[in-house]
């Protein structure tokens, strides 16, 4: 069975409107997802995802040159080719063996796979939303960003209020928590909370000493991206209970061997509508290992773009049995949603760091330089009563002045009028 031809289509899929409050600042390009269909000799159709502005592996731009003409069989575990075209050449010969995914990457070892939502970091009361709604859809967990420029204790003790008490936090610091003096302190207070599950990359992975102290003293698992450090050194060293994996079939299909060898779990973090996180159902089936939730972000999206929907089941959703991915494109999603674009920019904006004491800092940066510039400007870790939050563009004089102060890496800092609401919660 050979490939005929190879079709990309750009979407822009809206997400949803409380998870639009936040992105917008931050990830706003994450709306934009690229549909690949594969059209064999034979007529079946396979189609899968990339979501190209983070994917571990975008569509290269000679796709058409590399697989047209060639035997689709003989490019399955090619993961060079990108996500999306890697998906859609499961889903083709899978369909064409009649056949479910899983039966051509392993063998089957669970029925139903475990999801976690994903949620940015955000105030207090939106993290609580983000988790209501979480446990309304299935769910029986939410991976958050944690960042220290936020009050933890008063997201944690919202977020408790409006779940059942089994729901599980797991917490991403993405290394903001910059060292281990810092990240022990900070995590031994989170224990109190039965909740917090599980913490992710508190402080750089490269730091394997601060790594492996961190974990000696704290009493929750700790999980590291798979491959920083090489992972002989994370072994060595046993400074991590599990692991994040993302990549594609090839790669996943050797870390999968290595953590069973090891007695380590992992989750797969795979971004992307219904389709990523149907692929992701395939894999989870066979990599005895994937027992922690799987990561993918469905949830940020108004539409799966699928049909039959994901549907979550006590914080769990079935592996599909039909031949291939087992779902279908929604065509008229597709169509209403297909744009010229691949790219979005955020809306001009500063974030306002404030503290309970009326102290207020401005910062310039994006999001993303916001992790590397907070920790090295000594602010203060999780502190009572702090948050930050973007401050969009008014078009006043008030933001023009703000924003003058703070470009070139500069910030503003100055005392503004303090509220009941800013004060910190009592404990």
């Amino acid at each position: 069975m050979k490939i005929k031809s190879i079709e990309l289509i750009h979407l822009d899929v809206p997400f949803t409107a409380h998870t639009e409050l936040h992105m917008k600042y931050w990830l706003p390009h994450w709306r934009i997802t690229q549909i690949c269909k594969l059209t064999m000799d034979n007529g079946i159709v396979g189609f899968g995802e990339t979501i190209p502005n983070y994917t571990w592996a975008k569509v290269p731009d000679n796709i058409k040159e590399r697989v047209v003409g060639q035997q689709a069989a003989g490019l399955l575990w090619d993961d060079s080719l990108g996500a999306g075209v890697q998906m859609a050449l499961f889903d083709a010969v899978g369909k064409h063996e009649n056949v479910p995914v899983y039966q051509l990457l392993g063998t089957k070892v669970r029925d139903y796979v475990p999801l976690s939502w994903w949620g940015m970091d955000m105030p207090a009361r939106d993290w609580a939303r983000q988790c209501a709604d979480a446990s309304r859809a299935g769910y029986m967990s939410a991976k958050l960003k944690a960042r220290t420029w936020y009050d933890m204790h008063a997201g944690i003790q919202a977020i408790i209020k409006v779940v059942p008490p089994q729901f599980k936090l797991d917490f991403d610091y993405n290394g903001t928590l910059d060292n281990a003096a810092n990240a022990v302190e900070h995590l031994k207070s989170l224990e109190r909370y039965e909740q917090v599950a599980m913490i992710e990359s508190p402080i750089p992975q490269g730091d394997v000493a601060g790594n492996r102290h961190i974990r000696e003293r704290i009493n929750r698992p700790i999980a590291m991206h798979f491959g920083q450090p090489p992972i002989a050194t994370t072994m060595k060293e046993d400074v991590a209970d599990g692991f994040v994996v993302c990549a594609g079939a090839s790669a996943i299909r050797s870390q999968s061997a290595i953590t069973n060898a090891a007695n380590k779990p992992f989750w797969l973090q795979l971004v992307g509508t219904g389709i990523t996180t149907t692929w992701a159902a395939h894999l989870g089936a066979v990599c005895p290992e994937a027992k922690w939730p799987a990561i993918t972000c469905m949830n940020i999206w108004k539409e799966q773009l699928i049909t039959p929907k994901i549907e979550m089941r006590g914080g769990y959703h079935a592996v599909p049995e039909k031949p291939g991915l087992g779902v279908e494109l929604n065509a008229a999603v597709v169509k209403r949603h297909t744009v010229d674009y691949d790219w979005l920019d955020t809306p001009r904006h500063v974030y306002r760091y404030s503290r309970a004491n009326g102290e207020v800092t401005y910062f310039g940066c994006n999001k993303q330089n916001l992790h590397n510039i907070y920790p090295k400007l000594a602010m203060p870790i999780s502190e009572a009563g702090s948050q930050c939050v973007p401050v969009e563009d008014d078009g006043s004089k008030a933001f023009g002045k703000i924003w003058e102060a703070v470009q070139d890496g500069a910030t503003l800092r100055r005392q503004e009028s303090t509220t009941k609401s800013r004060r910190p919660p009592k404990r």
